[in-house]
């Protein structure tokens, strides 16, 4: 119970920083089956993710600036619990760990932010941005419904490995990110049966072709990982993507599955 408690703390601390901006700019976020709706109007938005600890604070004004420039109306990035949390009980928001400030900087320059909290957030991060001090939590399985381990990112691609205790465990994650009442919508990345109010998603290369669509009449289209190049494996060939066929598949998410969030990823 007492990891179940710490990392529902934290995790209603990262989401306090998000719905925090969004006070502070007097927005208001909700959704219907044809896009998001900010203070009242239906927005087209285009992304791009940009991974605090993966630059230094006095990078992040040029980099969400060049990226505002180019036409983004957000900023995405995941949230690093093993950066935040290297030991039990002991918290880091110092240097390029500063998410708050990392927030308030895209706030400034006007744009949207996207938090994807995770805990495990894949990202090609050491762990998956799980610490490293979970390991030894007794009785902890990972990514799965038990006592000292909860919530998620990317779950349906492996979901099937845990059997029947798949689905309990999405629809827990669930009940959890609604409970804590943020005030802005949840997403669920890749999960085509993520269950009402969250957002199913899509990743991936082509999801003007691939995305089944969101699973309720009221959900938006969104694609939340737009891969403009992919993570090169020892030996293998490096995957590069063209412009050209970049803009395509935007245009072909539009057209075709009603798209109005696209995220650009890595």
């Amino acid at each position: 119970m007492r990891m179940r408690w710490l990392w529902r703390n934290w995790l209603a601390a990262a989401v306090l920083v998000m719905a925090g901006a969004v006070a502070a700019g007097g927005a208001s976020v909700s959704y219907d089956g044809r896009s998001l709706i900010i203070d009242g109007q239906r927005k087209m938005l285009f992304s791009g993710s940009i991974h605090y600890p993966r630059s230094t604070p006095d990078m992040w004004p040029s980099l969400i600036s060049k990226a505002k420039q180019g036409g983004i109306d957000v900023i995405e990035t995941y949230v690093f619990w093993n950066l935040h949390e290297p030991r039990p009980g002991q918290y880091d928001f110092s240097g390029r760990r500063d998410i708050v400030a990392f927030i308030k900087e895209i706030q400034a320059q006007g744009l949207y932010a996207c938090l994807r909290i995770g805990p495990y957030i894949e990202g090609e991060w050491t762990y998956g941005g799980f610490p490293f001090w979970l390991h030894d939590v007794p009785g902890i399985v990972y990514r799965s419904d038990n006592e000292p381990f909860k919530i998620e990112n990317e779950y349906q691609n492996i979901e099937k490995a845990f059997r029947e205790d798949g689905p309990p465990y999405v629809r827990w994650t669930v009940k959890m990110a609604v409970e804590l009442q943020t005030g802005v919508p949840w997403i669920m990345c890749k999960q085509d049966d993520a269950p009402d109010p969250i957002i199913n998603t899509c990743n991936g290369m082509k999801c003007g072709e691939t995305f089944k669509g969101p699973n309720s009449p009221n959900k938006p289209s969104l694609w939340t990982e737009n891969w403009t190049s992919f993570y090169q494996v020892y030996g293998q060939n490096v995957t590069l993507r063209s412009a050209q066929d970049i803009a395509f598949q935007v245009a072909l998410f539009i057209a075709r599955k009603n798209g109005t969030y696209i995220n650009y990823y890595m």
